[in-house]
């Protein structure tokens, strides 16, 4: 399944109420819900989810807001501009402490044009609401780290963001192992659901609520709810451990991966770090020593769970972001890992690493081993450059990172084959079949991710398909293909692929 599924498969067991309007690539996991509540599929409570289309991503945030003050667990998808306009919606929900889960394939804004592609800008932009964000990198973490999230949301009360990368992680087919609901059932605190059902609004026991606030009360109303954010990180990492009994996967608010004694480490988050575990096995099985800091939990920032993962050893850091932000003096993430360097007391001043950031992949901008080599060659550099970019040349501002030539990373015994065609010309959906029935009839692990630009039909596509005996960790386009097909094409389509086989 690809992550789209994998996530809806834990918000329709844990949802009374879905309220959607699609926007790609989130429309999926809109569609599903509806096709399984029009199916008659029941949740964990033994009821068929409630689904309802809004007309647009406002009004779905707006019944989002309504179905939780009326005690119904609910949820939504969205993207990019849909999420910025749940933003209003966003700061009720969460100022009201009302437990939800937004479930967010994450994409790029429209800023001087439109994308329908992937990074994590809309994320970023609403990391101010008072949500906290739990972060997936993989297709079988979507399944996994989504119901962390409605766990955790449960147990907290503080609304949650769960988001992916767009089209790299919510389109991307993989083998995973899907997580029983009944097994979910053993680990929901139906204790802290009944309580949220209780104090939905009645008429029969009518309280106050949405009152209009002046001076004298409403900045230390607003402090109030400190306690509440302050014990996420635990409750997470609790849930993370529960999450491990059921699964046998390990997972953290942060998670370290790499030599015990490494000195330089990247912190990143989203499906890049799949990417850069390969990277790092690459450079240790040559003797480097370098690790990965894979990011779940972004919001509550928990200095506490960053600094148990991190070696003593480590001297540089670099944090990559995939997302801009004009004009301020570092993204996101970068500047919390430097907040978090700059006032942890328990490191001595002179053993404070040194700190860079860089962006990377906007836009689905495809990242490669090849590029993460390159960020380790410059952390690793004499005068590393700070506030850099890779993956694309930058002959404007000159601050792009040289890459060298693509490498293979794939695990040993995996067989590559790359699909070349046309949109709409049946290219994409023999691959699909084709990597089903592989993962669905074999004992073999399987990868496949359909690349193609926003022309659709009659554009140009590329089937990328991976399979072998090892799990397969590769989130990018084949660029060392065991095998290539070209469709026969005729005459006037040539120029749409001629320069693609080039």
């Amino acid at each position: 399944m690809d992550g789209n599924t994998a996530t809806t498969h834990i918000a329709y067991a844990l949802s009374d109420v879905a309220c959607i309007y699609p926007i790609t690539p989130s429309s999926v996991m809109g569609e599903l819900a509806d096709d399984w509540a029009a199916a008659g599929k029941k949740n964990l409570m033994g009821q068929t989810v409630t689904v309802r289309e809004l007309q647009s991503e406002a009004g779905a945030a707006g019944a989002v807001h309504g179905s939780l003050v009326a005690g119904a667990m609910t949820s939504t998808f969205t993207a990019s501009q849909g999420l910025l306009l749940m933003i209003p919606n966003m700061y009720k929900i969460a100022g009201e402490l009302l437990p939800t889960v937004f479930h967010v394939s994450a994409r790029a804004l429209s800023t001087h044009a439109l994308s329908i592609f992937g990074d994590q800008q809309d994320v970023m932009a609403a990391r101010q609401t008072g949500f906290a964000f739990l972060c997936a990198s993989s297709v079988q973490e979507c399944m996994d780290i989504a119901l962390v999230a409605h766990l955790a949301t449960i147990e907290s009360s503080v609304p949650f963001c769960h988001f992916f990368d767009g089209f790299r992680t919510s389109h991307e087919i993989q083998k995973i192992e899907v997580i029983d609901y009944e097994d979910i059932r053993k680990v929901v605190n139906w204790d802290k659901v009944n309580e949220f059902r209780q104090n939905a609004m009645n008429p029969e026991h009518p309280h106050q609520r949405g009152t209009a606030q002046n001076p004298d009360i409403y900045f230390q109303t607003r402090e109030a709810a400190n306690r509440f954010y302050d014990a996420v990180p635990d409750m997470v990492a609790e849930a993370m451990r529960e999450i491990s009994k059921i699964t046998g996967r390990e997972y953290k608010p942060f998670v370290y991966y790499g030599a015990a004694d490494a000195e330089n480490i990247v912190i990143a988050m989203g499906s890049v770090t799949e990417t850069l575990r390969e990277t790092v096995d690459y450079l240790n099985a040559r003797g480097g020593k370098v690790g990965v800091v894979t990011v779940h939990l972004y919001r509550p920032f928990s200095v506490k769970y960053l600094g148990e993962v991190l070696p003593e050893t480590v001297k540089r850091i670099c944090v990559l972001d995939r997302t801009k932000e004009p004009g301020a003096n570092g993204d996101p993430l970068y500047l919390d890992v430097v907040e978090a360097f700059a006032n942890c007391k328990d490191i001595p001043a002179d053993r404070k690493p040194l700190i860079i950031g860089g962006r990377y992949g906007l836009s689905s901008k495809d990242t490669t081993p090849a590029q993460m080599l390159a960020v380790f060659a410059n952390l690793g550099a004499n005068e590393p450059k700070n506030q850099f970019t890779v993956g694309i040349v930058d002959d404007v501002t000159f601050r792009s990172l040289p890459v060298g030539e693509e490498i293979s990373l794939a695990k040993p015994g995996t067989f590559e084959a790359l699909f070349f065609g046309l949109g709409a010309d049946g290219t994409v959906g023999a691959n699909k079949n084709s990597i089903k029935i592989i993962g669905g009839t074999t004992n073999k692990y399987c990868q496949a991710y359909f690349s193609y630009d926003s022309k659709k039909s009659g554009g140009y596509t590329s089937s990328h398909l991976r399979f072998g005996d090892l799990p397969i960790t590769s989130p990018y386009l084949v660029t060392t293909p065991d095998f290539v097909l070209v469709r026969e094409l005729l005459p006037d389509q040539m120029s749409a692929v001629g320069g693609c086989i080039d």
